[in-house]
């Protein structure tokens, strides 16, 4: 590896080299290209004559300060960019285990209800499995066969098997992440319900305590006028 792959694949690369052409001086330059020429990019312009007005005209053309074109990228296929020396996908699409080389025993179709297939991938594990044990009782095979083991082969089967399973359980887990918020949410809001449920019941006895505080009050009030009140008969 270079220095240059190596720079990339820094965790906290230096700025580009060409980071000190985008002076300010050089992006009036560009601007000033843009308004006289249709098309800075167009390699028959000829930028020393188009600013012929103007000053440090640079050597190299001023179309490199351009920003990348997002939309060509979108046009392509399988769009991506690199970053610090690493490819990134602009749509993320998880590899399926037939595009990766592996022995794809369910429907490729997500719409296709897989179940039966990893049922049958299930009970093929367990059986192959109990052949394995089985087989490892067999004597050793003598060192002039050709043909492997029995166990080599249900080995490399499960593998096989192992693989379809964790290749289905790992396209489930969009899935199971939407129903993981959805039940989420369901708790939160029942929480919510639970709490404005306690705040209104805690009002209402609140507001019961106050009248019969009020009502409390009202009698002494009452009881103290007419105790007023006889007293000034007699």
């Amino acid at each position: 590896m270079d220095d240059d792959d190596a720079e990339l694949r820094n965790p906290f690369p230096s700025p580009p080299s060409h980071y000190t052409k985008y002076a300010p001086h050089n992006l009036k330059l560009l601007a000033l290209l843009r308004e006289r020429v249709p098309d800075p990019s167009d390699p028959t312009v000829n930028q020393y004559e188009v600013l012929s007005d103007q000053t440090d005209v640079p050597d190299w053309p001023l179309s490199q300060l351009e920003k990348p074109r997002v939309d060509w990228i979108l046009e392509e296929p399988d769009a991506y960019y690199d970053v610090f020396g690493d490819r990134w996908f602009v749509k993320e699409k998880i590899p399926s285990l037939a595009e990766l080389g592996g022995n794809q025993l369910y429907p490729a179709d997500p719409s296709v209800d897989r179940r039966p297939a990893l049922l049958s991938v299930l009970r093929s594990l367990l059986v192959t499995y109990s052949a394995l044990t089985s087989s490892l009782l067999d004597p050793p095979p003598a060192l002039s066969q050709a043909e492997p083991p029995g166990w080599q082969r249900q080995v490399e089967w499960i593998n096989v098997l192992g693989q379809n399973l964790m290749a289905a359980a790992n396209d489930l887990r969009p899935v199971q992440a939407r129903g993981n918020l959805e039940l989420m949410m369901k708790r939160q809001l029942e929480l919510r319900r639970e709490e404005t449920k306690t705040m209104h019941s805690k009002c209402d006895s609140m507001q019961a305590k106050l009248n019969e505080l009020r009502s409390s009050l009202s009698l002494e009030q009452q009881d103290t006028m007419t105790s007023v009140v006889c007293l000034d008969g007699f």
